[in-house]
C-alpha cells in the first residue's frame, strides 16, 4: 500500500521540499570536510528520498489550528538528514554539527529586522496569551485523545526571584514520539540542538537544563529577549 501524505502537510509539501533543497545547498561543503563524504549528488537524492517518506510519517497535530504544526513543518526534515548520515556511518556528533550550523546559516539567511519582529512577536503579551491558551487545551483528555502524537505542555509565569520572561514546560514531545515509532531515537538529541539557535537568530535567549529526549521529566524551556545590540551565538 502507498503511503500518503496527509492534506494539511501536502498543501506545504513544495515549501518544505524547498527549504530541504536549500538545507542541503547550505551543508555541501561541510558534508564534504567533516563529514568525510564523496558523490554528494547521491547524497542529496538519498536525503530527498527519505524526506518523501518522512513526510508521509508526519502525524497530523491539528494543522493550522496548532502552533506544533509549523514547528513539525520546519524541523521535521533533519530526521531524514540524519537517516541518511547515520546510515553513511556519520558519527551523531558530526551529524549534530552540521545540522545546527546548516540551520544557523539558513535562519541568518532572512533579513534581521524580519528575524527580530519575529522574536519580538513571540516575546509579546499577546503570543503570551496564545500560548496559555494552547498549553491548556494540549493538557486535556480530549485534545490528546484526538491528536496523541501532539506535544503536551505547561506555560510557565515566572517567580519573583527568576530572571526569564516566560517559559514553556513540554511534558510530552511530538518529535520523541515520532523518534519511538520510527526507530529515531538515537538521532533525537540532534533535534533538540537545534532550538537554541532558532531562538537566538531572532533575538531571544533560549535557557534549557533538561530534556525529554534526555531522560528527564519534561523539557524545561525558559526564554528571555536578548540585549539589543546581542548577536546570535551557537
Amino acid at each position: 500500500m502507498t503511503e500518503i501524505i496527509h492534506p494539511f502537510y501536502e498543501t506545504h509539501r513544495g515549501a518544505m521540499e524547498a527549504a530541504m533543497r536549500h538545507r542541503l545547498d547550505l551543508a555541501e561543503a561541510m558534508l564534504s570536510e567533516r563529514a568525510h563524504l564523496s558523490n554528494i549528488d547521491a547524497i542529496r537524492q538519498e536525503v530527498m528520498d527519505e524526506f518523501e517518506l518522512v513526510l508521509t510519517q508526519m502525524p497530523y497535530v491539528g494543522g493550522g489550528a496548532s502552533r506544533m504544526s509549523d514547528f513539525f513543518m520546519r524541523l521535521i526534515g533533519f530526521m531524514a538528514i540524519s537517516r541518511v548520515l547515520r546510515r553513511h556511518g556519520v558519527p551523531l556528533p558530526v551529524i549534530g554539527e552540521v545540522e545546527r550550523e546548516t540551520y544557523k546559516a539558513q535562519l541568518l539567511t532572512v533579513p534581521e529586522a524580519e528575524r527580530l519582529a519575529a522574536g519580538r512577536q513571540f516575546m509579546s503579551s499577546e503570543n503570551r496569551a496564545l500560548l496559555r491558551e494552547q498549553a491548556a487545551k494540549s493538557v486535556t483528555e480530549s485534545h490528546q485523545k484526538e491528536f496523541p502524537e501532539d506535544f503536551v505542555y505547561d506555560f510557565v509565569e515566572p517567580g519573583p526571584q527568576d530572571s526569564f520572561e516566560f517559559g514553556i514546560n513540554y511534558k510530552a514531545c511530538g518529535f520523541c514520539k515520532f523518534a519511538a515509532r520510527h526507530g529515531d531515537k538515537e538521532i533525537l538529541p540532534n533535534i533538540c540542538g537545534l532550538d537554541f539557535d532558532a531562538y537566538a537568530t531572532r533575538g531571544i535567549r533560549l535557557e534549557r537544563t533538561q530534556t525529554l529526549a534526555g531522560g528527564a521529566s519534561h523539557c524545561d524551556f525558559r526564554f528571555s529577549r536578548l540585549p539589543s545590540d546581542g548577536k546570535a551565538e551557537s
